[in-house]
């Protein structure tokens, strides 16, 4: 199914790479921006489909006093091992495609253009298709691997050693820069940074 009606852009980064303030700049600039990251926490929350699911998969050992789930006790399991990672993947993403499908088709009647911010788009690109959302163009929020590693150290606050970690847990930065069709760099500051969503706007017009 593709969306005749609006153009559907695919916004994704790496690690601290600065996608959400790209996000907030669109939104700024009255794009409309649908956030996965917003709807993964919906889906997981108590009384959804997701929910159930990842309780039976897991256990009652991650979830907080109030019952909902403990992201950061569930992010320490999947962190150390893979086959959890992708067990949670094949629970969760399914309801979070479905539920930005809606979206789309709610916000293509009024909207030329729709962004949707997905962390894991190009890791993730073929059950995104195979959901029948169809990109556009895709761009990508992009730095260099030396100053990412700073801003994730900065940022979490820990050491080189567990931020590199992180990092080879995602595909590469410049694997996604040779598969992306609009960079918008990030490697200066915050004011560099807003004339150069600007000027690909400027270009999407």
């Amino acid at each position: 199914m593709t969306h005749t009606k609006c153009k559907l852009i695919g916004l994704t980064g790496g690690i601290a790479t600065g996608k959400s303030s790209v996000s907030k700049l669109l939104i700024e600039n009255g794009y409309i921006v649908i956030d996965a990251d917003k709807i993964a926490r919906k889906v997981v929350e108590l009384g959804q489909s997701a929910y159930k699911e990842i309780v039976d998969l897991f256990g009652e050992d991650i979830l907080s006093d109030d019952k909902s789930i403990n992201r950061k006790a569930l992010g320490k399991l999947i962190f150390s091992d893979k086959r959890l990672k992708l067990a949670l993947n094949n629970i969760t993403h399914p309801y979070i495609f479905q539920e930005m499908k809606r979206e789309i088709n709610k916000k293509c009647k009024e909207n030329k253009v729709i962004f949707l911010d997905i962390p894991l788009l190009f890791e993730e690109y073929n059950n995104i298709m195979k959901m029948g959302i169809v990109f556009d163009e895709i761009w990508l929020v992009y730095v260099n691997e030396k100053i990412q590693l700073d801003r994730l150290m900065k940022r979490d606050n820990i050491g080189m050693e567990e931020s590199q970690k992180k990092l080879n847990s995602q595909m590469s930065i410049e694997s996604k820069y040779k598969m992306a069709h609009v960079i918008i760099d990030n490697n200066e500051d915050k004011l560099t940074l807003k004339s150069n969503v600007l000027n690909a706007l400027m270009d999407l017009e």
